[in-house]
């Protein structure tokens, strides 16, 4: 593990968007909390009704996309992968979303809730990280999902 690795146990914005390419209004992490190096972290999102998908998704009852929630899990996962490797790896151009498995949402998430993104390293193969996403909101399981990311 890097001594910036062991330094950082939290990515805010600002170090969010050195690792990942993504910027309002498809940054979907507001910050990273409990990294731990590539193996696991929680990132958070802090649903507000005045994001954009909520014109359309639904006027009269605004609900999160279970599609957005997949994205953020694997933002979150970009920012553990990237974070974690040592100053002496090649650059990192991109972080790229590879493959969804076992997506599941079980609960609607709207305007007030802050979405806690649950990442477990799955495996890693050569420039490719498996991992395990569990979306919570006050501790309850909304959605949940396997992904991977590849680093270019």
């Amino acid at each position: 593990m890097t001594e910036a690795t062991t330094a950082l146990g939290v990515a805010d914005i600002q170090k969010i968007m050195a690792c990942i390419p993504h910027r309002y209004p498809f940054l979907l992490v507001d910050r990273v909390v409990e990294i731990n190096g590539d193996e696991s972290g929680v990132g958070i999102k802090n649903v507000t009704i005045n994001e954009p998908q909520f014109t359309g998704h639904f006027p009269d009852r605004p609900v999160f996309p279970g599609v957005l929630m997949i994205e953020a899990m694997a933002q979150t996962a970009g920012v553990l992968v990237v974070n974690a490797r040592g100053s002496d790896d090649t650059p990192v151009r991109s972080v790229l979303f590879t493959t969804i498995d076992k997506a599941k949402f079980r609960r609607p998430v709207g305007p007030g809730d802050t979405l806690r993104f649950h990442l477990t390293k799955i495996a890693r193969k050569r420039n490719i990280w498996f991992y395990r996403g569990e979306a919570r909101v006050d501790g309850v399981l909304v959605a949940e999902a396997d992904l991977s990311a590849m680093v270019v």
